[in-house]
């Protein structure tokens, strides 16, 4: 009799469903190609150790001893936080006002660009804008510098023993700010142009093209060299508003007019869906410009609540002039244009919110309120669709904002000598505005137009197609809808 031979019945593996919580990593790790032998696992857990040790000789590297925190200290950087927070919220009332004045169909692409820009402007700007914007190794004098990539957080006892700002919370606000520039462009090419196009357009913005138009004021740039006196952009009328709005155009002149709104050669109103949130949005852009204007004093002092009031006062003469003059010409207030005429007003103090006296404010927003309403009259008869009225707001609001200086602005937190033609300050000022006014314009122009045509050229083409603006991008690009299971009406 003879016995067959039977092999040991091999033990069956546990599958990963069946595993404890104690052994489930182990076995997850173990499935994957190049660490299935205890080798390998013994490398990987000396990754976290080499990534803590390399931390370590970082922060000895960078210690110093550094003074006591003084109440200055803490409320300039406390007072810096709460502005960028500001700005950073005003993300949503671009969103909101976008968004409401343009059509629900494409709702969901207008809020996916206003949010997801922030995310790119902020990554951009942390890589290389900032360094581009305030660099101190000069490439080109007065034109272009740089340091190396991303920027140093490290704190120095200087800083604190003077009352400076941190790193971290100056390159925060920075930040906000070159958010701010592309959202602008996001209302200009609304409703007809591609999504990824898009963003990829605002890397460039940010990293590139409004760091270093930035760098030629507020770096002390070639601007602040020109005659016996400096060109003056306090918040960025220029700098932030005109720039995007430059940017903009240039996409829309690309893009061309949307489906509709041309017939017979006359430009065609197209309504916004939701006035409401558009409103509501204006509102949180006038709250956010508290953080936009009296946070680039840079400090807490004596001089933010003026800023304060000075930007109050410019908002509600834009509201004003905008009201009264769109009254004229429509027989009935328009609330379009009382939105763009705050937000005109805003922007036309922004430069000078710190040189204009409490009179000179709110003359100077005024001027911007019926500034815009004619502005978008005649962009729609040039043939320029601007959904929004963004260029008329931003763009030429921004240059006059810039251009005011030169002809009522004071040294206000100097001497208080007059530095505008009209209060005897001369013609020096007007000059040297105007100047910085047209460079802003002639830089972006030129930069964007030619970003925006190779964009195109290699992704064929900036603009969705003619069926997927007739259905919507919010389908088309995005595939949802921003009201799905609401009964709407067209």
């Amino acid at each position: 009799m003879t016995t067959a031979y039977q092999s040991p019945p091999s033990r069956r593996r546990k599958s990963l469903q069946e595993a404890s919580l104690l052994n489930g990593p182990m076995m997850l790790l173990k499935s994957i190609r190049g660490f299935s032998s205890n080798r390998a696992i013994i490398w990987l857990a000396c990754a976290p150790l080499a990534l803590l040790g390399l931390g370590i000789f970082t922060l000895s590297a960078k210690a110093e001893e550094l003074p006591e925190l003084s109440a200055a200290f803490l409320a300039n950087n406390l007072w810096l936080l709460v502005a960028t927070i500001l700005v950073i919220f005003m993300n949503a009332g671009f969103a909101m006002v976008e968004a409401g004045m343009c059509r629900q169909k494409n709702a969901v692409n207008i809020l996916a660009k206003n949010l997801f820009v922030f995310a790119l402007a902020v990554t951009a700007y942390w890589f290389i804008g900032y360094s581009l914007m305030y660099g101190s190794n000069e490439i080109i004098p007065g034109i272009l510098s740089i340091n190396s990539l991303f920027f140093d957080p490290a704190v120095s006892a200087e800083t604190i023993s003077e009352a400076g700002l941190v790193p971290t919370v100056d390159f925060l606000f920075q930040a906000a700010f070159a958010g701010t520039a592309a959202t602008i462009v996001s209302g200009l090419v609304a409703e007809r142009i591609k999504f990824g196009e898009f963003v990829i357009f605002a890397l460039v913005l940010t990293a590139f093209i409004y760091p270093v138009a930035g760098s030629w004021e507020w770096n002390g740039g070639w601007l602040n060299s020109v005659g016996n006196k400096e060109f003056i952009d306090f918040a960025g009328s220029s700098i932030v508003h005109s720039v995007g709005a430059w940017a903009g155009l240039v996409g829309a002149m690309l893009l061309g007019p949307r489906i509709g709104k041309y017939v017979g050669g006359k430009a065609q109103a197209i309504p916004g869906h939701n006035m409401s949130i558009a409103t509501l949005g204006c509102l949180i852009l006038w709250i956010g410009w508290y953080g936009f204007n009296p946070g680039s004093q840079l400090a807490m002092d004596q001089w933010v609540p003026y800023v304060a009031v000075t930007t109050t006062l410019g908002a509600a003469g834009g509201a004003i002039g905008a009201t009264v003059i769109s009254t004229i010409t429509s027989k009935k207030p328009d609330l379009t244009m009382i939105i763009n005429g705050i937000l005109a007003g805003l922007v036309s103090v922004t430069a000078g919110c710190g040189n204009l006296t409490l009179v000179g404010s709110w003359v100077a927003g005024l001027v911007g309120g019926i500034i815009v309403v004619f502005a978008v009259s005649a962009l729609d008869n040039a043939g320029i669709d601007d959904p929004v009225g963004a260029f008329s707001v931003h763009g030429v609001c921004g240059v006059w904002g810039t251009v005011v200086i030169g002809l009522w602005g004071f040294d206000i937190q100097g001497d208080g000598s007059p530095l505008g033609l009209l209060v005897g300050g001369g013609i020096e000022q007007l000059g040297i505005q105007a100047l910085g006014a047209g460079a802003y314009a002639i830089w972006t122009v030129v930069t964007c137009f030619i970003a925006w045509k190779i964009i195109g050229a290699l992704f064929g083409g900036i603009r969705v197609t003619e069926q997927e603006e007739v259905d919507g991008l919010d389908i088309g690009e995005h595939g949802m809808e921003a009201y799905a299971g609401f009964s709407t009406t067209n």
